[in-house]
């Protein structure tokens, strides 16, 4: 142990935050290459002289003292250098490696400009290169080889107090497929989002990479693959390697331990959320946070179409994961409007890869039954949009072009306002184009997509900003605020209030812009009020296990934000500020 000057004892502990009324100190006892080269150490050249003295740094920099904002206007020129999206990612992961803070700062900077880099589009195209642009590990690599030994894992994972997992098995990465190993770009952007959203301290979460094998021909022959060489394991070894994970990660972390799901394929991501739901604190993006952000753009297209969820008639692209769990929540939101469950369900269809599912049709899953309804066969999407007529189309299926320009010349002709979502990732995965999609239907559309399409200007002058449903405002916001007031359970009651949430930031003049979200720039904002809502909810309903009930829970989660401001290093007991020796120590 060591002591500060007031006696105060220190545990030898290699990180340890200060926290005073205004400043915040790191104790250390590291030194010399050992502090530039950890990046949640190291500030670079923002080093005092006084700092580099004591940490023995001295001589291992350039004399030069610059400050943090001078840092990030470096980063910005260097970023402005590069040729092309993925070179940029690459550059921004290689920042994260060197600089943990002023890769943050640089985020949070422009969210909107860096957003689509470390995330989708970008992120895609970077798992797919993923053995060219791996650099050092991000994350832990669990294989179906680590059976029995998961926990010795977890425990060489530095960090003992994660609050939250993003995990994946690689099998169904965006609308790209089985990108086995190289799905790991998923959770390591995921949780990037996490803190640049929300503030989220990204020392406290932990990306996992599943490896099981890949089905992906391409990749077992690729030089290049970072990940096992044999085909997918599946069946009850599968299914025995997830048990045993589950339960080892809540007994290293927690039961409070939020686990993210991530990609996973259909066959896998349904059942494991069922089955894991009311044991564990988790959830999946795929399936509920994607029917959050899809559910909100609806509500805000309420505002425009000045009815009801009730009112609208809803035709999926797709059956799978994404679908079926949007119209799970929209179920839920007519429900919340009084419009009992069986009406609900009946102003919802679906066309999959066989044709619009109807009642009768053979090897149907419980999942798609419940949206089979009484109907002739139809075999394609433009004959059951000719032959339904929707108020709304919602496209899922990772079928570039699904919305041909009939079909949304056929939506704008029995509806004044056609609600047209192509939410497929990445880009070159939307049914449709933002462009395509105003100019068919002279502006009159009402357009959500998944990954960002430019500004649409009109003949009439009229610029149209088309609306991003980006999970990224769900996912940051739940997790914090689940773990903010330690819900163990996650309800499907809060993707709903997550989704009223968003609604609630989008301002009339968003809407008149052709915006169905707030912007972009706003989502740190939106990101901490669902984080507020879902606190609330959650101690008003019993089911926060934080205790005291914070009577402020605005400011409590506020409390609970990283700063990517750096922090002020104190070495020995000698050179403690005055201020530090009064306070009280806290372990990060």
């Amino acid at each position: 142990m060591s002591k500060c000057s007031a006696g105060q004892e220190l545990p030898d502990w290699e990180l340890q935050k200060i926290e005073g009324s205004s400043k915040t100190f790191v104790y250390t006892r590291r030194r010399g290459c050992d502090i530039i080269r950890n990046p949640h150490l190291n500030k670079g050249l923002a080093f005092t002289l006084e700092e580099r003295l004591q940490l023995g740094i001295h001589g291992l920099l350039p004399p030069c003292v610059i400050d943090q904002d001078a840092q990030v206007l470096q980063v910005l020129k260097n970023y402005e250098m590069r040729k092309d999206d993925l070179d940029r990612y690459i550059f921004l992961m290689a920042l994260q490696d060197r600089n943990e803070k002023l890769f943050y700062r640089v985020l949070t900077s422009d969210i909107e400009r860096f957003m689509p880099i470390v995330y989708t589009p970008t992120v895609g195209l970077a798992c797919q290169q993923y053995g060219l642009a791996f650099r050092r590990p991000k994350g832990l690599f669990i294989t179906i080889h680590d059976r029995g030994h998961i926990a010795t894992l977890l425990k060489s994972w530095p960090a003992t107090d994660i609050q939250a997992i993003v995990i994946t098995d690689g099998e169904r990465i965006l609308g790209l497929g089985d990108l086995g190993s190289y799905g790991m770009g998923i959770p390591v952007g995921k949780l990037a989002l996490y803190t640049a959203c929300v503030g989220m301290n990204p020392q406290q979460c932990l990306p996992v990479m599943l490896d099981v094998g890949t089905d992906n021909e391409e990749l077992l022959k690729d030089p290049l693959y970072i990940g096992l060489r044999h085909k997918r394991v599946r069946g009850q070894v599968y299914d025995d390697l997830l048990d045993e994970f589950m339960q080892a990660v809540t007994e290293r972390f927690g039961q409070n331990c939020l686990i993210q799901f991530e990609d996973f394929a259909n066959t896998n991501a349904f059942r494991l959320l069922n089955k894991y739901r009311n044991k564990y604190c988790t959830f999946n993006d795929d399936i509920q946070g994607t029917a959050a952000v899809a559910v909100a753009g609806l509500l805000a297209a309420l505002r425009i179409t000045k009815n009801k969820l009730s009112d609208h008639t809803f035709l999926f692209q797709g059956a799978g994961e994404a679908a079926i769990g949007i119209a799970n929540l929209i179920v839920m939101a007519m429900e919340k409007e009084e419009t009992p469950r069986q009406q609900a369900l009946s102003k919802i269809w679906m066309v999959d890869s066989k044709g619009l599912i109807v009642q009768g049709r053979d090897n149907l899953s419980d999942q798609k039954l419940q949206f089979a309804h009484p109907h002739p066969e139809l075999r394609n999407l433009d004959d059951a949009v000719r032959a339904l007529k929707p108020t709304a189309i919602i496209g899922v299926s990772a079928i570039s072009g699904a919305f041909t320009e009939q079909i949304i010349k056929d939506m704008a002709s029995f509806n004044q306002h056609p609600i047209i979502f192509a939410l497929s990732n990445p880009t070159s995965k939307a049914e449709c184009t933002a462009q395509q999609c105003y100019q068919l239907t002279q502006g009159q559309a009402i357009f959500a997509s998944g990954s960002p399409f430019d500004p649409v200007t009109m003949e009439d002058g009229r610029v149209l900003y088309p609306g991003q449903g980006n999970n990224a405002y769900v996912f940051p916001g739940v997790a914090l605020g689940v773990i903010a007031c330690g819900v163990r359970h996650i309800h499907e009651e809060i993707f709903l209030i997550a989704a009223e949430a968003i609604v609630e930031q989008v301002l009339e003049e968003h809407l008149a812009e052709g915006r169905l979200y707030p912007p972009l720039k706003a989502i740190r904002n939106v990101s901490l009020l669902v984080a507020v809502k879902i606190a609330e909810y959650a101690f008003r309903n019993g089911m926060a296990s934080v205790y005291p009930e914070p009577e402020d829970k605005e400011s409590y989660i506020n409390s609970l934000i990283y700063s990517t401001d750096y922090d002020e290093f104190v070495v020995d007991s000698y050179t403690w500020p005055e201020e530090a020796s009064q306070i009280q120590t806290v372990k990060k």
